[in-house]
């Protein structure tokens, strides 16, 4: 299973924890570089830590940052481009085909180490590809 953290460090991005307990995480960019805060709840709950993160580096591998003082912007576009970024890294669709076939949701969740929410995502987005 990929370490998402050694993505984040080989790629420059500094992964930190910080109170943030309304998102459990939020990302931005700097002067070119990109940060990335996890709440520190997150610390004792592996599988939400490692969504978290997943999302936060779609949007810093994706450059999908949405300006909140742009009209045009739109949000719901740069959150679907790091679901994406996320979903792909995680759970890849050949495998998520193959498991579904003789497994539970919640059993190929556990073998991703995804929450049912993303995993749900993941279908989803696989679905209307």
């Amino acid at each position: 299973m990929d370490n998402l953290f050694e993505v984040a460090e080989l790629n420059g991005i500094e992964v930190t924890y910080f109170n943030t307990p309304e998102n459990g995480a939020q990302s931005a960019t700097l002067n070119g570089n990109c940060y990335i805060a996890l709440d520190y709840g997150l610390m004792w709950q592996r599988v939400n830590e490692r969504v978290h993160l997943a999302h936060e580096l779609g949007h810093c591998l994706t450059g999908s940052f949405y300006n909140i003082f742009s009209p045009f912007d739109l949000r719901s576009r740069h959150e679907r481009r790091a679901d994406k970024w996320a979903i792909k890294k995680l759970v890849p669709e050949n495998e998520l085909k193959e498991l579904l076939s003789y497994m539970d949701k919640w059993e190929v969740a556990e073998h991703f180490e995804v929450t049912i929410d993303f995993l749900e995502k993941a279908i989803a987005f696989y679905k209307g590809k």
